[in-house]
C-alpha cells in the first residue's frame, strides 16, 4: 500500500545529508549509490501501487487513507515491509562500500608495472 515511502524518507534524507556534508564527502561515502538505489526502488514500487490501484491521482491518493480500518494496516504494512526494504538496501550499500573499499586496498598495493 505505502510501504515505498519508508525508503523514500530514507532518501530524502540522505539527499539533505549529502547537501550538509558537502560533495566530496558525500562522493567518500558513496551517498549517491545510496539513493540511487533507493530512489530507485521507490519509483519501481510506486509504479506497482499505482498498477494495483492502491495509489490514485487524487486525494487522499493513497487509497488505503480512506478507511480508517484500511490505514491502520497501511501503517503497520509502512512499519514492517517499509523498514525492512530501507534496511536492506541499506545493508547492501554498506556491504558494496566495503567491496569497493577492498577493491581500492588491493589496487593500491599492487607494484606499478612499467
Amino acid at each position: 500500500m505505502a510501504c515505498f515511502l519508508v525508503p523514500g524518507i530514507e532518501g530524502a534524507v540522505t539527499l539533505i545529508l549529502a547537501k550538509l556534508i558537502g560533495k566530496e564527502r558525500a562522493e567518500k561515502l558513496k551517498l549517491r549509490w545510496l539513493n540511487t538505489m533507493l530512489w530507485g526502488g521507490v519509483a519501481l514500487l510506486a509504479i506497482e501501487h499505482i498498477w494495483h490501484g492502491e495509489v490514485v491521482p487524487w486525494p487522499p491518493f493513497l487509497t488505503a487513507m480512506s478507511n480508517p480500518a484500511d490505514t491502520a494496516v497501511m501503517l503497520h504494512e509502512m512499519a514492517t515491509h517499509g523498514t525492512l526494504m530501507a534496511a536492506l538496501v541499506t545493508l547492501v550499500w554498506g556491504v558494496l562500500l566495503k567491496i569497493h573499499s577492498m577493491k581500492l586496498s588491493h589496487v593500491a598495493k599492487e607494484p606499478i608495472r612499467q
